[in-house]
């Protein structure tokens, strides 16, 4: 019998997910909505060529989940959207950011 490692716990999927795969997919989950990406863009000082140019850099990638932690309700969505939940992105926005 396996050990309860997760103490009772349900193990969710995104649990599993890196921290850069999250943030990629709620990057991809914010831009599919205009004002949700024009907002991305206003808020966060980030323009469309440093999108592009940054999907792999920890700093950008942090920008956006930082971008969903500042607006409970788009986290919230965002994170049931993908499968996940907002504590993981928040999870993974600090794990990004270190």
């Amino acid at each position: 019998m396996r050990p309860d490692i997760n103490h009772g716990k349900q193990h969710s999927p995104s649990e599993d997910r890196e921290p850069s795969v999250l943030a990629l997919m709620a990057l991809a989950w914010t831009l599919a909505d205009d004002r949700r990406a024009d907002r991305l863009l206003a808020l966060t000082g980030l323009d469309a060529e440093t999108l592009r140019t940054g999907v792999g850099d920890p700093a950008v990638l942090g920008a956006v989940l930082g971008f969903l932690a500042d607006h409970e309700p788009d986290l919230i969505a965002c994170a049931e959207s993908i499968e996940s939940t907002p504590e993981a992105l928040i999870a993974a926005k600090e794990t990004l950011a270190a």
